[in-house]
């Protein structure tokens, strides 16, 4: 009664320490901790009956406990956790399986005991074993990782030595080591690493691992065949578990390559289709809905959330989302979300296969499950560099349009007397008629310069204003000449800055200068004016128009 009771805590401590660590740590996928801890669970029922002597039951639990363990190994190992490949992990697997089979029909014989040890469990042991052992090799310093292969070389030792040493004290403590290890393997921070989505790395093809397992399936029936010769089939029954499992193997490893190859099909389609609809995109717009469609196409339904093409990096910034990492070499990188199961992927737009980033920056954001993510990672930056592309040919097709409807207005103008003059966003003038610079005394006007510093301070604020907002109209206003007299301007604008040709201001300006006092036209006189000749400008001045 004492023994079961020590069983009982042991199991229910492992189980609730399992748990804790899943609701703690919060792994991207929680269904192999479940299962580990089901399995401890149905080890620890097994060891309650034993103690009790019922030994038909208990062996019952110890084959569910095995086969949790295996399904629980099988989820650790699934492409995209720690192991980005599992290919040669499954050829290995089967090769073993075969192996064994061959050991256990022609050395250990049809009793299946090797001494008082039961070598079934022994074999069991062995293939969890070295199951862990890979995962230990993909990341020599996961702590969770060394724990459950610890818990597994405990319960081989234990299996071993508890049967030769008749149930001693020391061979008991080995399966304490095995609640207690895989307990505290989902304590530990490492635990998120085993689940962690990584890319996937497809593994190339290579005749050797091809033939190991053609002959690890054609095993179990060649040792089949030599017993049925010799008349002495006795050992059907392992014949058939080891058959299935080999089959159950090689099954699982043509999936994997069809899914891979599947994949990349997809991949392949959705990323084609994405390019023939970025070509063909006018705007960016058109450029969003494409991204859009292709990201629906490449990914799980309802694996992301949000996503959002930033053009420029003053969009980015708006996202407040932090910068690449120093020294990264890679393409993309991740930022928290707000919901704890998801994650952001940043792809910046990068001129493929430049492989340099956009002038003005902007980047891909998109916002879901980070497995989903992981898995069609590659695929989301070449999108992003195709987006790029689209976005700078727009980019570069307006600019030569807008140059060829410069040049265009440029030729048709040229002998006019209309005072015409093309302003931008900014206020920067990008077209002026000749007319304009004969008005103002000057020969060319500076590059890049901005409209109000041609107007006379008193009317900057007020032309400032009315150019800023929305629609056409119509002010008068003051033009400062290059001998500092003004010039006085009936100017009329249409605001333009939605129009994809033109992108901004098309003012037309008539000369009203004859109108008024020409004392008006020298805004600044001399210091020894009286104070009546002062005043009186200054009223001039205010009623000008």
């Amino acid at each position: 009664m004492l023994r079961a009771i020590e069983w009982i805590l042991l199991g229910a401590g492992s189980v609730v320490a399992i748990l804790y660590g899943v609701r703690r740590h919060r792994p991207a996928r929680k269904a192999p901790w479940l299962l580990l801890a089901a399995a401890v669970a149905t080890l620890s029922a097994g060891d309650v009956l034993y103690a009790y002597r019922r030994m038909d039951l208990a062996e019952v639990c110890y084959l569910a406990m095995f086969a949790l363990v295996v399904v629980c190994l099988l989820q650790f190992t699934r492409d995209g956790s720690l192991l980005a490949d599992r290919a040669r992990l499954i050829d290995l697997v089967a090769f073993s399986c075969s192996t064994l089979l061959v050991v256990w029909v022609f050395v250990i014989g049809s009793a299946g005991q090797m001494g008082a040890v039961n070598a079934a469990d022994v074999i069991g042991d062995l293939l969890l074993a070295g199951v862990a052992v890979r995962l230990v090799l993909a990341d020599r310093r996961n702590v969770a990782a060394i724990l459950l292969l610890a818990g597994g070389l405990g319960m081989l030792a234990g299996d071993i030595f508890y049967p030769l040493t008749k149930g001693s004290f020391a061979a008991e403590t080995t399966y304490v080591a095995l609640y207690l290890c895989w307990g505290m393997s989902a304590l530990h921070p490492s635990m998120v690493r085993l689940t962690e989505p990584r890319p996937p790395e497809p593994t190339p093809w290579r005749i050797h691992w091809t033939v190991l397992l053609a002959a690890s399936a054609a095993t179990p029936p060649a040792v089949l065949l030599i017993e049925a010769l010799n008349n002495d089939v006795r050992d059907g029954v392992v014949i058939a578990v080891t058959g299935a499992v080999t089959l159950l193997l090689t099954i699982t490893r043509l999936a994997d390559a069809i899914r891979q190859h599947s994949a990349a099909l997809n991949r392949e389609r959705g990323l084609r289709t994405a390019n023939t609809a970025l070509v063909a995109a006018a705007d960016q717009p058109a450029v969003d809905a494409a991204v859009r469609t292709a990201i629906i196409g490449l990914l799980p339904p309802g694996s992301v959330s949000r996503v959002l093409l930033a053009t420029d990096d003053g969009a980015l910034a708006a996202e407040s989302l932090p910068p690449a990492p120093a020294g990264s070499g890679s393409r993309s990188w991740w930022a928290p979300a707000d919901d704890p199961d998801e994650c952001v992927l940043i792809c910046p737009l990068r001129l493929e296969p430049l492989a340099v980033a956009r002038p003005s920056g902007g980047a891909l954001i998109l916002t879901g499950r980070k497995e989903a993510l992981t898995a069609g990672r590659d695929a989301l930056e070449v999108l992003a560099g195709e987006a790029a592309l689209a976005l700078d040919r727009i980019t570069l097709v307006e600019a030569v349009g807008r140059r060829d409807s410069d040049l265009y207005l440029r030729a048709v103008i040229r002998n006019t007397a209309e005072i015409m003059a093309v302003i931008d966003s900014d206020h920067r003038i990008r077209y002026a008629s000749p007319e304009l610079r004969r008005l103002l005394g000057g020969d060319e006007l500076p590059p890049l310069i901005a409209f109000d510093d041609l107007v006379h301070p008193d009317d900057q604020a007020m032309v400032r204003v009315r150019l800023r907002a929305q629609g056409d109209g119509k002010v008068f206003c003051a033009l400062r000449r290059k001998d500092d007299t003004q010039a006085f301007v009936e100017m009329t604008y249409r605001d333009l800055r939605d129009d994809r040709l033109v992108q901004g201001l098309v003012v037309t300006m008539r000369d009203i200068t004859d109108r008024h006092d020409p004392g008006e036209r020298v805004p600044y006189q001399d210091a020894g004016e009286m104070p009546a000749q002062v005043n009186r400008r200054s009223a001039q001045h205010k009623f000008r128009f």
